[in-house]
């Protein structure tokens, strides 16, 4: 299947030949009126959540064909080498053990593999070290220090389940190589009393090694022996252990970057909300695992939602996708999907390195609702382009005002409402200015109750499998990322260049915009 052309199947060339009155003769409220239980039909039930994608520019006739192409793709058996945790990222030869090493550690039952075993006594050890520094007293403040995934995941999840807290130790995320970031955080700490994590899973990322690096000597300059007073999460731990370093937690190998919070790189999670909650994390990542493996392909939301990106991108051209959170503690949701689906999707060529002929990932972007409506959605609703627009919200809040929460879930509901719609200018109106146009598509994801830890759990693993489903159909690979590696070799050579100024042999842009940094600042540092 990893050599096979999705423009090939027979599934692909019906889509295509479907596409054109769905990106133009299609109504949605034609649909409603001709439907009534269209939202009914295009509703499913997946693990704390509904979810609605009857809003969407599609019907029977294109979800039919989107579902044979998935089977033609051969879905359901690379569905069951990802959950087995058999190789899937080709170009590497790897497993990809984020949902794997979710079921071997909730399912209870004896590991299929030592070397399964092995992750889930690390994640053991790393909750165990989570309790111990909950209960160190002399820890005021921990300082988690990574990038991308070993930095969005942990990030997201400490905000989303604040009110889950079961600390009073104050816990930072450090992520930039701008000494700002760091500097910053260290600016509200006390070198006495502060605890760094370091999470590199190669213990090469040298954003993460430059924080440390600067952290460890603001640790020095108290007197305080770093090794004391950081721990390290990687897959190297030789190379942790080279460096100085005595507090090492390891993560597995076949375990991506942005796929990590389930892995030791959770610590930071583990030391906020506890042994129980974090439990309770995977938990419900697991049942949204379960429900990915065994629900009916026309029943399965991850798979749903995949094809439903395939259809926008590939089929209807669409090239982004709006997400709107309307929970304030999921803020950093649309930069927490960007990377896990833009670097898992973001491909010009299938599993077998030829050129991919169609459309792949979309743009991801977004804000928390409903400070997205005093800015973006003015775009959205009377823009000359249409965008899915992807609504999430909790049907309970953890706080107590009053006169919050249903304008909240009104406002999330009304602005589906209002793509969908659109309306005429009335009696005192301005024709043109305030005429919406409607037939705008979204989906709404609606949590059964808070943002709970088993919640989150689940509405991470449902994105986790939905980016998958879209890879497989396109036939590329959704666990490497290769496309991050230019930018990080171009700078190792441009940092040998600068303390000499030797721009010779660069492009005039380049070698200009060197020169005027460098003259302005002390960029040789």
């Amino acid at each position: 299947m990893a050599d096979l052309d999705p423009q090939t199947t027979p599934a692909w060339q019906a889509l295509e030949r479907l596409a054109g009155r769905y990106a133009l003769g299609f109504d949605l409220r034609e649909a409603f009126a001709a439907e009534p239980n269209r939202f009914q039909q295009h509703s499913v039930r997946a693990p704390h959540m509904l979810v609605d994608l009857s809003k969407n520019l599609w019907d029977e006739p294109v979800v039919e064909q989107l579902l044979a192409l998935a089977m033609q793709m051969g879905l359901p058996e690379r569905r069951n080498q990802l959950l087995n945790g058999e190789i899937v990222n080709q170009t590497e030869h790897q497993a990809a053990l984020h949902a794997s090493l979710r079921l071997a550690f909730t399912s209870g039952s004896e590991p299929a593999s030592p070397a399964m075993a092995q992750h889930c006594a690390d994640l053991s050890a790393m909750l165990a070290m989570a309790e111990t520094i909950r209960a160190d007293a002399t820890v005021h403040d921990v300082v988690h220090i990574g990038i991308g995934g070993s930095s969005l995941g942990p990030e997201l999840a400490l905000q989303a389940l604040r009110p889950y807290w079961r600390t009073q130790q104050r816990i930072h995320v450090v992520s930039n190589l701008d000494g700002h970031d760091l500097a910053e955080t260290l600016a509200q700490c006390h070198p006495a009393h502060t605890l760094f994590i370091a999470a590199s899973k190669s213990w090469s990322t040298f954003e993460t090694l430059q924080n440390l690096r600067s952290a460890s000597g603001w640790l020095r300059q108290s007197g305080i022996n770093p090794a004391d007073r950081v721990v390290a999460i990687t897959a190297k731990p030789n190379a942790a252990q080279a460096a100085g370093l005595k507090h090492i937690l390891r993560m597995p190998a076949d375990l991506g970057g942005r796929y990590s919070v389930w892995s030791a790189v959770g610590l930071p999670v583990a030391v906020a909300i506890g042994e129980a909650g974090f439990r309770e994390l995977l938990a419900g990542a697991a049942a949204m695992d379960a429900h990915f493996a065994q629900a009916p392909l026309a029943q399965n939301a991850p798979v749903l939602l995949g094809l439903l990106d395939v259809w926008y991108s590939s089929f209807l051209h669409m090239p982004s996708r709006c997400v709107a959170p309307y929970h304030h503690r999921l803020r950093r949701l649309p930069a927490y999907l960007q990377q896990l689906d833009m670097e898992s999707n973001g491909k010009t060529v299938r599993q077998n390195g030829d050129a991919v002929g169609y459309a792949t990932g979309m743009a991801l972007w977004g804000e928390a609702g409903t400070n997205g409506q005093h800015a973006f959605f003015q775009w959205l609703h009377q823009g000359a382009q249409r965008t899915p627009v992807e609504f999430v919200a909790a049907r309970q809040a953890e706080h107590a005002l009053p006169g919050h929460h249903t304008p909240l879930l009104a406002n999330a509901v009304a602005q589906a409402q209002a793509l969908m719609l659109g309306s005429k200018a009335g009696p005192g109106q301005l024709t043109g200015h305030q005429d919406f146009p409607g037939n705008r598509p979204s989906t709404f994801l609606l949590l059964d109750g808070p943002l709970s830890p088993p919640a989150l759990g689940a509405l991470l693993a449902l994105y986790e499998h939905r980016t998958f489903v879209s890879g497989v159909v396109w036939g590329i690979n959704s666990f490497d990322q290769w496309g991050v590696e230019l930018g990080k070799l171009l700078a190792k050579d441009i940092l040998q260049r600068v303390p000499g100024g030797h721009w010779q042999g660069l492009d005039a842009s380049t070698a200009g915009l060197l020169n005027a940094a460098c003259v302005a600042s002390e960029a040789h540092s």
